[in-house]
């Protein structure tokens, strides 16, 4: 019950965007970037991330990051995150200029609603090597959700985290934030994962998923999220939910792009050609398929 109320708030109160047969947007999730550190699971992606980036920019799409981008609840100072992470935040700093990122936050960066945090962290950030204050996503306004509308018929997909309604990531979220930044952070440097997280307990993922096609059913929106870190493309006769995946899988990363009217689901990952040269590679693992055959109004 919870999960769907949570849903229906985000839904009345999410950032509006018409799109059209023109609109390009790639969807990434659960970044969890780091600072750099043993327990940093983004570190290992750093790369293929960097090279999605680049890719999505010079081919024009809006990149939204569908929260869980940094991971606040191990790392309190943000700074931290920044200074190990320099060019990733250079790459977004890039969408941001020509009004093409949009920020949702989750559970573990829901410092994100805080507009004093955010002005205080993102407005300008201090570079250590060259001791200099930067400008530096100044003026950003993160949000719980994005509802996207198709111009000619009036669609609706909402995007959020996922977290909505999740006991102990959304309504006990500062008890499990204080369990991972004193605890299961030093944990996760040797494999291990929270029984609290739906990472990898498989019961309460599914569980999580029940509720967001249960949303859908009722509400008939496309849903778009991440948070399970599992990544999701709806066979045919299944309800339009669509998970992003994140981008902490070892040697690869997913997403979800909406381009010329499709949707479909891609993985980045690096790939060992015989001449023993590294390569990353996009492939598309579901899809593409029309928008408007997701339609269940």
């Amino acid at each position: 019950m919870q999960t769907g109320k949570r849903l229906s708030q985000a839904y009345k109160n999410a950032r509006v965007e018409y799109i059209d047969e023109n609109s390009n947007y790639i969807f990434f999730s659960d970044c969890h970037r780091g600072d750099g550190s043993l327990s940093d699971e983004f570190a290992r992606n750093k790369n293929i991330f960097l090279y999605a980036l680049e890719y999505y920019f010079k081919n024009g799409f809006i990149y939204v990051e569908a929260g869980d981008g940094d991971e606040l609840w191990e790392h309190s100072k943000f700074k931290d995150i920044v200074n190990a992470n320099i060019a990733i935040f250079e790459a977004i700093k890039s969408f941001f200029h020509k009004d093409r990122f949009i920020m949702l936050y989750g559970n573990h960066n829901i410092y994100l609603k805080d507009h004093e945090y955010v002005k205080r962290n993102f407005d300008s950030y201090y570079d250590e090597y060259n001791e200099v204050l930067l400008n530096f996503l100044k003026g950003i306004k993160p949000v719980e959700a994005l509802l996207l509308k198709t111009k000619r018929t009036g669609q609706e997909i909402l995007a959020v985290h996922g977290h909505q309604g999740d006991l102990p990531n959304d309504q006990l979220w500062r008890l499990s934030m204080l369990s991972v930044k004193y605890f299961w952070r030093f944990l996760h440097a040797f494999g291990f994962q929270n029984p609290s997280s739906p990472v990898k307990n498989a019961p309460k993922r599914h569980k999580i998923e029940k509720n967001y096609n249960r949303w859908i059913s009722e509400h008939r929106v496309m849903l778009i999220c991440g948070h399970t870190h599992r990544y999701k493309y709806p066979k045919t006769r299944d309800l339009p939910y669509f998970n992003t995946g994140c981008c902490i899988f070892p040697s690869s990363i997913t997403g979800i792009e909406i381009t010329k009217g499709m949707i479909q689901l891609v993985q980045w990952r690096t790939m060992v050609y015989q001449d023993g040269i590294l390569h990353i590679e996009r492939t598309v693992l579901r899809g593409p398929d029309s928008i408007v055959s997701f339609d269940i109004r």
